[in-house]
């Protein structure tokens, strides 16, 4: 085994050894909480730039095989990828491969054998920070870190949106018969709708629980302007989950802004923020984020409680929400923004994934809630 280093922009370093491709990876290090999925948030592209660290110990036991992606073109999308214990065999029936494998053929390069427990207390307690991991020397590491672009300000979008429209039509139904996994749900055969997505990172149960909703989708780009997306003579606006500093994504703010009641729309994680920048809000960034399958989440309006699945390292400032948003849902454990309605305009968002891979499906109402809005305007309702 090769020695390999963890170090951040402060000084801090972890000695573990190499794991997955070889090389330096240069990102933002966070953790995430979940006890499983660990290919869903390798595949994740909200997590681009990122080094993920798994807080839960053993990672990688059930292997990896090429259904469970997560990013519409099936590959890894974080920077990098920090465990403690990397087994080193797949016990899993659908696995095709074990983790070490999947990430040397991926080339993402990750370190074991370090505390993940303890960099995760660094991290709560310092804030997510810039970070390398290499087997190189740890001092020039620790410069490689502290020299790389910062988050805040960061537009990556780019690195993950489409460069073309796309059509989905895979519902969960289809992907769990072809995949031969028990329990598929049931897909509405009621009047279906046209839901453009604006494609700023979207994973693929998101497009999924749509098409189960009864929508017909069709994706674009971040740079689609809101002329083109109303040529496409959509029934609803979906704003999707994505990477980065929300303030910065200032082209797909201009065209929600212009896109704000024209039709019924819902934003999820970025699209959240994006939605509440557009209708005059701020965002700012959190010390350490929410990330992981378990974030309990309140309902103000029925006092119900949620646990969702969260992966956003910025938040929308509840103060500056003003007149036109009102805050609809908030994180349990610090009170911030977890969702907002715009009633003038027809639209609501929610921080979290309520399609919940992996995790749980507490949120998945919040589909059945979109389609509600859309066929109330066509006159289903």
């Amino acid at each position: 085994m090769t020695r390999a280093w963890l170090c951040f922009a402060d000084g801090t370093r972890y000695e573990g050894v190499s794991y997955g491709a070889s090389g330096t990876a240069l990102g933002e290090a966070v953790f995430t909480t979940g006890l499983t999925g660990y290919q869903e948030v390798l595949t994740d592209p909200s997590y681009c730039g990122q080094l993920v660290t798994m807080t839960a110990t053993q990672i990688g036991n059930t292997g990896c095989n090429a259904e469970d992606a997560e990013s519409t073109d099936g590959l890894p999308k974080v920077a990098g990828f920090i465990v403690r214990d990397a087994s080193a065999v797949a016990a899993n029936w659908r696995a095709t491969e074990t983790l070490g494998a999947y990430l040397t053929r991926h080339g993402v390069v990750a370190i074991a054998g370090v505390d993940t427990r303890e960099i995760t207390r660094h991290i709560r307690h310092t804030g997510a920070q810039n970070a390398a991991i290499g087997t190189g020397n740890a001092d020039e590491l620790v410069d490689r870190a502290r020299a790389a672009p910062s988050m805040e300000g960061a537009d990556l979008v780019g690195r993950v949106t489409p460069s073309a429209p796309y059509t989905w039509t895979e519902s969960s139904r289809e992907w769990l018969a072809l995949h031969g996994v028990p329990g598929a749900p049931p897909r509405e055969a009621i009047p279906e709708r046209h839901v453009v997505v604006i494609d700023l990172g979207i994973k693929r149960n998101i497009l999924r629980s749509l098409v189960d909703y009864g929508c017909r989708v069709t994706a674009v780009p971040a740079t689609t302007t809101a002329s083109e997306i109303l040529a496409l003579d959509p029934d609803g606006i979906f704003i999707s989950n994505g990477p980065g500093d929300p303030a910065a994504v200032t082209a797909t703010i201009a065209t929600l802004r212009e896109l704000l009641g024209k039709r019924p729309t819902f934003g999820i994680c970025l699209g959240h923020q994006l939605l509440a920048l557009a209708a005059g809000a701020r965002t700012f960034k959190l010390k350490f984020g929410h990330r992981g399958t378990n974030q309990p989440v309140r309902d103000l309006a029925t006092g119900r409680v949620e646990i969702t699945t969260q992966n956003h390292g910025f938040c929308v400032d509840l103060e500056s929400l003003g007149g036109r948003a009102r805050s609809t849902h908030v994180h349990l454990n610090d009170g911030t923004s977890e969702g907002l309605v715009i009633d003038d305009a027809d639209a609501f968002s929610v921080q979290y994934h309520p399609e919940s891979a992996a995790g749980p499906h507490d949120s998945l109402y919040l589909f059945q809630r979109f389609v509600e809005r859309i066929d109330k305007q066509r006159g289903f309702a």
